[in-house]
């Protein structure tokens, strides 16, 4: 089994930065698809980013494409989600997510149930 450990959220005000982390450990694997998505209040579980373990390739939803940068340290089988010029909007829990699979279009990339473990949430808040 694999277990994801999100941190590094907090309370901040629109303008600011923040950077998430989400550790792997366990039943880690080399190759594979890491993602983070996003929920806000009465809302559904959104895209944000993704990467794929081997290679470069990254995708970002269009409402943080330019704000926010992942990326891995592979040697910590830790994901990162740097997050800047936060906006109200982006307050939500932040949800790290991984998968054996190396997925490489945007739809396999972008949908919730192509993931199939989940850490347990680091809540953002950004004040106006």
């Amino acid at each position: 089994q694999v277990q994801l450990v999100e941190s590094g959220g907090g309370l901040v005000q629109a303008g600011d930065s923040l950077k998430l982390s989400c550790a792997a450990s366990g039943h880690t694997f080399a190759k594979g698809t890491m993602g983070w998505f996003r929920q806000a209040p009465g809302k559904e579980r959104e895209f944000v980013a993704g990467t794929t373990l081997t290679g470069h390739s990254t995708i970002y939803a269009d409402s943080v494409k330019g704000r926010f940068t992942i990326s891995r340290d592979d040697a910590k089988n830790t994901v990162y989600l740097e997050m800047n010029h936060l906006k109200p909007e982006d307050t939500a829990i932040y949800y790290c997510a991984a998968d054996r699979w190396t997925y490489y279009s945007r739809d396999a990339f972008t949908s919730s149930s192509s993931y199939t473990h989940w850490g347990q949430g680091t809540q953002v808040t950004v004040s106006s």
